[in-house]
């Protein structure tokens, strides 16, 4: 993994440190390199969970037709009707947060859908994940980044692989 190098000015995600704030929820137009296109029965109970429990907003819609949700630059879903999946897949999407908002998210996600959320996780690859299934069943993977410790087993772990730490 050499050919690797620091790329964060081109993210909205910050650094993993202590206290870091989580971006502003970004209002500008863009080409979309990638988005999510959701199916749900219900337009309006799906944004209110996703505007609410997740915190993205309506960018815009087109009543009855579409819902463009985001939260960051790059974190786009499409609600579009259609039949909601029996139960919630195999496949996750993810987005980035900062981890002073997994506790918020869940919270306020259990609020308006009691039972929607498992987690969060500690992961060996430095993360922390808390799980959430939106009405609809889709499975979402809210997802923050630790700050890194070159002691931590979440460090050996990765070093074990072949991924040096800052500085490293």
């Amino acid at each position: 993994m050499t050919d690797t190098f620091p790329a964060f000015d081109i993210s909205p995600v910050p650094r993993p440190e202590p206290g870091v704030e989580a971006p502003e929820l970004f209002r500008g137009l863009y080409g979309m390199p990638m988005f999510v296109t959701v199916p749900t029965p219900d337009l309006a109970a799906s944004t209110e969970f996703w505007v609410r429990g997740l915190g993205f907003f309506d960018l815009f819609s087109v009543p009855g037709q579409i819902v463009h949700l985001r939260r960051w630059a790059f974190q786009d879903v499409l609600l579009v009707p259609g039949g909601a999946a029996a139960r919630a897949p195999a496949l996750s999407v993810s987005f980035s947060c900062v981890l002073d908002q997994l506790d918020g998210i869940a919270a306020a996600c259990e609020e308006a859908s009691p039972g929607s959320t498992s987690g969060p996780r500690h992961r060996p690859w430095n993360s922390v994940e808390l799980e959430v299934v939106t009405p609809e069943n889709t499975r979402v993977i809210m997802t923050a980044a630790r700050p890194y410790d070159p002691g931590s087993a979440e460090a050996r772990y990765l070093r074990d692989m072949g991924i040096e730490g800052p500085g490293g």
